[in-house]
């Protein structure tokens, strides 16, 4: 029996794609836009305006969006398609070419169907829970709630970087950044970031669909934990503050789905080659007070090791006066000459990444200057700055909605790191920790409270420090970091999960915390790599660890063990050659990446996915894993149990099969495997008919040069594929004419592999041949370009100048 909720609702405008809805005898409106023939919103306010006018996380195919963010009501950059309606008198319907909802208007209860593209039939998946699905009156509690019917069989997956496993049926969880050092990856909640998205697959009509509030208050979304017995099955979503504001994406496939919320939220920020490479961190260095010092060593001792290094990233020790930080402040003790010091990374081919904080401890040099120019978040009266516990001590978080506060960060960034020849900036501790409720923000001019804006803060701060490195070196791609953020930042940073424990537990649930970033929309992702807190890792565990962090787009070992070890590469002299070959291997395997990372920016392609993101067809891919896809050819199998000297892989049904990357055998699909695992070789498959670019030559710390080679997966009996293969100088701002394109086709018969390469694009390549490489134990003969190659050194070669051209 369904309880009639008695709020009726009438159409009373329909332009420009949007439906406006008003209740009876009420304030409410309710908007319905028609945004694409697969993305519809609803934007529910009380009264014609919303709480917050404008929006900062949908940013359409952006690469960036202004400081006051973008017209929630603005619709310009949508396709805005045709639809039809109907209407009788309880229901109205609205239909694309792909999606149609029905409308029941008492109580605005929707139900939503997908179009089958066979027969143009429409199954169900989704709808609202039938008894009071909203908080039109206040009665369900405090801000806006939004509730779903929901079925055991779903799937639902994402909502960011949150604990255990992937699949978030049945849990309850808070969005609010907090700063969990530490923290249990398989328990803790919430942790660093605000995404406010999840994606339901379901199973039965295997039809996926995502689902996106875009509000920036704290909030919950119960995804089953909560049962009543008077409303049926359900799950729902509540915000503190704020208006209710959702956008419904419809897949069908679990791939379309990821990559359009990626494509509504923003571009993902093209990176720098650099920042794929091994990054140094320690917190122990930058607080040691012979800080430089260490810093020498560290830098000496990667020369010594042949640890292929391409950056460092400075702890904020470097920003001390006694035992607190200070930001923007270089205690010139421990860093006597930082120039000097900068200088000789960056002729060892380091780069630097500083860590920077959005708060100033009260006693900072620069605090008082800030407060009289009301430069923080303001308290609830609006006449002082809101005072919050930070590291040390009390500080004050900068108000990054106050212009003034923009262009003091960006001077300071400028003046104190980049003009010293930083070349990063490390946007960390900026989950914006304020627990008063009515604490105030600028708001470009115009007072607004903090709840309301709470995750854009972080947002800002990047933007801020993102318009600087931009300013201070026009010509050169910006990389950032950052540890919290919402929907968003993937157009400014990449990031990592945060400040995790060591933990055989934690490299096995940091790899389903980065998947579920992933399939959020953020997809240059990393992990501490070793473990951040608690006492150092085992010989074992480090180098497990290490095997994971290679491939993920960051690669970071960073710690601040309680035991004052640091982890590094050469830390256990018995697994020290291990650590080294797996670090030049990720070197290998950088054009692989790099052309992942380029796909997530110009394609909105996922670096890291589930299993099931490519072979959903395949019901065992969705059971309980630790594996995972780099890119669409490589499948990961990392060893998380101690004392495993073997990994079980189950292989996705494909029907050309996999290899594996080592040992080069082939493997039917749809089998489970039993892998070798020794320290040196991680467990690596690849999907017959791929083709793996690699840096080919030998490189060590002192010599690194661009050459390429093509390992070819064949077919094991007859197929075609294609790759394309994007190159540049991998540091400049991308134009159209400094890049190029190395396209390649391959086809594959019963006694011949023939491969056609051709180029597209101005760019002159660094390196004169390209090798390709075959299985061991492959017969057929290889022809590149109508010429049957001869194999010389175990690679076949061809001239760059022989390449086809593409134009």
């Amino acid at each position: 029996m369904s309880i009639k909720n008695s709020y009726l609702f009438q159409l009373t405008e329909e332009q420009d794609n949007c439906l406006v809805f008003k209740l009876d005898e009420d304030n409410m409106y309710a908007r319905v836009y028609i945004l694409e023939e697969d993305i519809v919103r609803v934007f529910m306010t009380e009264g014609e305006q919303p709480k917050v006018d404008k929006t900062w996380l949908v940013a359409p195919g952006l690469e960036d969006v202004p400081f006051a963010g973008r017209d929630r009501f603005d619709v310009s950059l949508f396709s805005l398609p045709a639809y039809k309606t109907e209407q009788d008198a309880g229901s109205f319907s609205i239909e694309t070419a792909k999606l149609k909802v029905v409308i029941c208007l008492d109580g605005f209860q929707m139900t939503w169907y997908a179009r089958e593209e066979q027969n143009g039939e429409y199954k169900q998946f989704a709808e609202d829970r039938a008894t009071q699905a909203y908080n039109f009156d206040g009665s369900l509690g405090e801000g806006v709630y939004h509730y779903l019917a929901r079925n055991r069989q779903e799937q639902y997956y994402g909502l960011g970087e949150k604990s255990g496993e992937m699949d978030r049926h049945g849990k309850r969880y808070r969005m609010h950044s907090l700063d969990p050092m530490g923290y249990d990856a398989e328990t803790t909640d919430p942790l660093y970031k605000h995404i406010p998205y999840y994606l339901t697959y379901q199973p039965e009509t295997k039809i996926s669909f995502g689902i996106f509030y875009d509000n920036m208050s704290q909030s919950v979304f119960d995804m089953g934990n909560e049962m009543d017995n008077y409303h049926g099955l359900y799950r729902y979503y509540q915000a503190v503050d704020g208006d209710l504001d959702y956008y419904i994406i419809l897949g069908p496939e679990m791939k379309q789905v990821v990559e359009k919320f990626s494509w509504l939220t923003g571009q993902t920020i093209f990176a720098p080659r650099w920042s794929l490479g091994y990054s140094g961190s320690t917190m122990s260095y930058t607080d040691a007070p012979d800080a430089q010092v260490q810093l020498h060593k560290f830098l000496a001792l990667c020369e010594e090791h042949d640890i292929i290094c391409e950056s460092f990233q400075l702890s904020s020790g470097y920003t001390s006066i006694e035992d607190k930080r200070y930001v923007f402040h270089w205690n010139k003790e421990k860093f006597p000459d930082p120039e000097q010091l900068f200088q000789t990374f960056h002729d060892k081919g380091v780069r630097l990444c500083a860590n920077i904080k959005p708060c100033l401890l009260t006693d900072h040099p620069m605090y008082q200057t800030l407060a009289d120019a009301n430069m923080f978040i303001q308290n609830s009266a609006g006449t002082q700055e809101e005072k919050a516990q930070f590291w040390d001590e009390t500080g004050a978080y900068l108000d990054f909605t106050n212009e003034k506060t923009i262009a003091w960060w960006k001077e300071q960034v400028t003046e104190q790191l980049l003009k010293l020849n930083i070349d990063s900036t490390w946007n960390d501790n900026n989950e914006f920790e304020i627990w008063t409720r009515d604490a105030k923000c600028n708001g470009f001019g115009t007072e607004i409270d903090f709840e309301k804006l709470r995750a854009i803060q972080p947002l800002l701060m990047m933007k801020a420090s993102y318009e600087a490195q931009k300013e201070y070196a026009p010509d050169l791609r910006p990389y950032l970091i950052s540890r919290s953020g919402c929907p968003g930042m993937q157009r400014y940073v990449q990031t990592w999960s945060g400040d995790n424990y060591t933990e055989w537990k934690a490299l096995k649930y940091n790899i389903k915390m980065g998947l579920g970033l992933s399939l959020s929309g953020i997809y240059n992702i990393g992990h501490d790599v070793g473990g951040f807190a608690g006492p150092a890792p085992e010989p074992e565990l480090f180098v497990r660890w290490v095997q994971n962090g290679i491939f993920h787009p960051r690669f970071t070992i960073h710690s601040w063990n309680s035991d004052q070890t640091v982890n590094v590469p050469w830390m256990y002299p018995e697994v020290a050659e291990d650590i080294k070959n797996l670090i030049k291997f990720r070197y290998q395997l950088t054009p692989y990446l790099y052309n992942a990372l380029y796909e997530a920016h110009a394609y909105y392609r996922p670096i890291i996915r589930p299993v099931f993101y490519e072979f959903s067809g395949d019901d065992k891919v969705f059971e309980p894993s630790d594996d995972f896809l780099l890119g669409d050819a490589m499948l990961v199998a990392s060893v998380v149990e101690k004392g495993a000297t073997t990994r079980q892989v189950y292989l996705p049904e494909y029907a050309d099969g996999w290899y594996d990357y080592h040992a080069e055998t082939w493997h039917e699909g749809g089998k489970i495997v039993l892998l070798p695992a020794p320290f040196d070789k991680p467990p690596l498959l690849v999907k017959a008919g791929s083709m793996i670019p690699i840096n080919d030559d030998a490189a060590t710390f002192a010599t690194r040069k661009e050459t390429r080679g093509i390992k070819l997966f064949p077919h094991a009996a007859e197929g075609h594929s294609e790759y394309t293969l994007f190159e540049d100088d991998g540091v400049s701002v991308l134009k159209p004419t400094n890049n190029a394109k190395i396209h390649l086709k391959m086809t594959v018969a019963k006694s011949q592999i023939d491969v056609r390469v051709t180029k597209t694009g101005g760019y002159q390549l660094p390196y004169e041949q390209i090798s390709f490489y075959l299985p061991a134990n492959e017969k057929r003969k290889l022809v590149v370009n109508g010429q049957e190659l001869a194999l010389e050194d175990d690679r076949f070669c061809i001239r760059v100048s022989d390449c086809e051209d593409g134009k």
